[in-house]
């Protein structure tokens, strides 16, 4: 039988997402046939997998760092958020429905049949699964009809070991106390724990080792430091912009306002790698820089709503103004239909806005269908031929006079729009700055010469970075006994 093991936190955003990742680039590593699962997420930063379909970018992560293609299977339920409509829910890729929280509440139980389904065909052919959970089991108001953590560790028979952050504080308590409240079912589901994210000399938390212990016979895995390679690895959610600071100061600004239904917005993160790029993330009551050289409107989930959210800062003005300059431009998915002259929304897809006036720096007009373009996707680039590759995920046919001059070819047709300036770029396609070609022209027409950096091969060693970390600080007998 196929082996497996989850990892639920005591919160969210403990770190579970880069400990599955690490954990399966050391069964890579060690020749075990190893594949991540998440039962449900909750992100619009999602990915196209290898089978076709959306799923989390953190599962695609995981996926790569096992050195298997992605598949739907390994994120049955997606939930992307997006304005007054709650959020679209994703079904084994494809979008099932949309639901608000009280609602989709009442579907989970309709959801766990797609996810122990998932799950069975995930297990076919594995040595291992690496499952992660969502939020914690210690929301205890949400265990009915389960299907993040202990209803699907229970349905499916699969043992936990929960992950504590002691960087937030107060982690003896978020162990204990989600032994005290967890039910006697749940609570046997449990094998242990793993401290994450300490800083400096690990020896002084043994008597927190000691504590654990004693008010809940759990044994210690691990107590796992700070992992820096983990901030080379892609995002996985927007609670990651909560964290994320300017770039280090550099030849070249970039802006990037932060809407409130931001999604893909890992498309950034090549840019944030190059040591000469500064990114500043602009939030909600800051203005763009006047001394940015590029401005990136980054994807959405809801254009409609984010559009108006980005007038009501005032980052219309702020905009212009970076144009009067000679500054440029550049809209991604959602950010793209932004630069046109209307958005228009017939069906009501996003909401009950059905049109809105666009910031008119691009003469195109959208209009949102109900087909969802889903693809991994190759490109060139219309202007110079440069290897692009990347994926799409967008609703909406964008054309007009604009139109004529593309941005890429994409799929063998026409993306994108150039203004007549060459100033104002748009495009569907997600991922184009880990083009490592791409990148590097586009930071030569700002100036920078520096040596074209290989993206990809810089994750693939950040993996290795982390598992080699893992190996280090979790318990051998533990680790052995998991991979063996």
């Amino acid at each position: 039988m196929t082996k497996a093991i989850m990892l639920q936190g005591t919160g969210s955003d403990v770190g579970k997402t880069v400990l599955v990742a690490g954990l399966c680039r050391l069964a890579a590593n060690r020749g075990i046939s190893v594949r991540p699962f998440k039962p449900q997420n909750m992100s619009n930063n999602a990915a196209v997998a290898d089978d076709g379909g959306e799923i989390g970018r953190a599962q695609w992560l995981q996926s790569m760092a096992a050195r298997v293609p992605s598949s739907v299977h390994m994120n049955p339920v997606l939930l992307k958020p997006q304005s007054d409509v709650g959020s679209q829910i994703i079904v084994q890729g494809k979008v099932w429905g949309q639901a608000k929280g009280r609602d989709y509440q009442r579907l989970k139980p309709q959801l766990l049949d797609y996810v122990t389904e998932s799950f069975q065909t995930i297990s076919r052919g594995a040595d291992l699964v690496i499952v992660e959970g969502a939020g914690s089991p210690a929301e205890i108001n949400l265990r009915p009809g389960d299907i993040a953590n202990m209803g699907f560790a229970t349905r499916a028979g699969v043992r936990v070991v929960l992950v504590g952050d002691i960087d937030r504080g107060g982690v003896i308590a978020s162990l204990v106390g989600t032994h005290t409240i967890l039910s006697d079912e749940d609570r046997a589901m449990i094998s242990g724990y793993i401290i994450n994210k300490f800083r400096g000399d690990v020896s002084l938390f043994d008597d927190g080792i000691a504590a654990v212990g004693r008010f809940t016979g759990w044994p210690c895995f691990g107590v796992v430091p700070w992992l820096k390679a983990a901030v080379r690895l892609p995002a996985e959610d927007s609670v990651a912009l909560e964290r994320l600071a300017r770039g280090q100061a550099g030849a070249l600004k970039i802006a990037v306002p932060v809407l409130p239904r931001i999604a893909n917005f890992d498309d950034l993160d090549p840019l944030l790698a190059e040591p000469d790029v500064e990114i500043v993330f602009v939030r909600a009551g800051e203005r763009l820089p006047a001394d940015a050289q590029l401005i990136i409107l980054p994807g959405s989930k809801s254009t409609i709503s984010d559009l108006a959210d980005f007038r009501a800062q005032g980052w219309d003005k702020d905009l212009a103004a970076h144009i009067r300059r000679g500054g440029r431009v550049i809209g991604i998915c959602g950010g793209y239909q932004m630069l046109g002259r209307t958005v228009r929304d017939p069906l009501g897809i996003e909401g009950s806005v059905r049109e809105i006036e666009g910031l008119a720096l691009l003469d195109v007009e959208t209009v949102m269908d109900a087909e969802k373009t889903v693809r991994n996707s190759v490109a060139v680039s219309a202007e110079n031929g440069e290897a692009l590759s990347g994926y799409q995920i967008h609703l909406g046919i964008t054309e007009g006079a604009d139109s004529v001059r593309p941005f890429a070819i994409v799929d063998g047709k026409p993306d994108g729009a150039i203004s007549s300036d060459g100033r104002i770029v748009g495009t569907y396609l997600h991922g184009l700055f880990a083009s490592d070609g791409y990148r590097s022209r586009l930071l030569a027409s700002f100036g920078l010469t520096g040596q074209s950096r290989d993206y990809r091969a810089g994750v693939e060693q950040a993996l290795d970075d982390v598992a080699a970390e893992l190996e280090a600080h979790l318990d051998k007998r533990w680790l052995d006994n998991l991979l063996s």
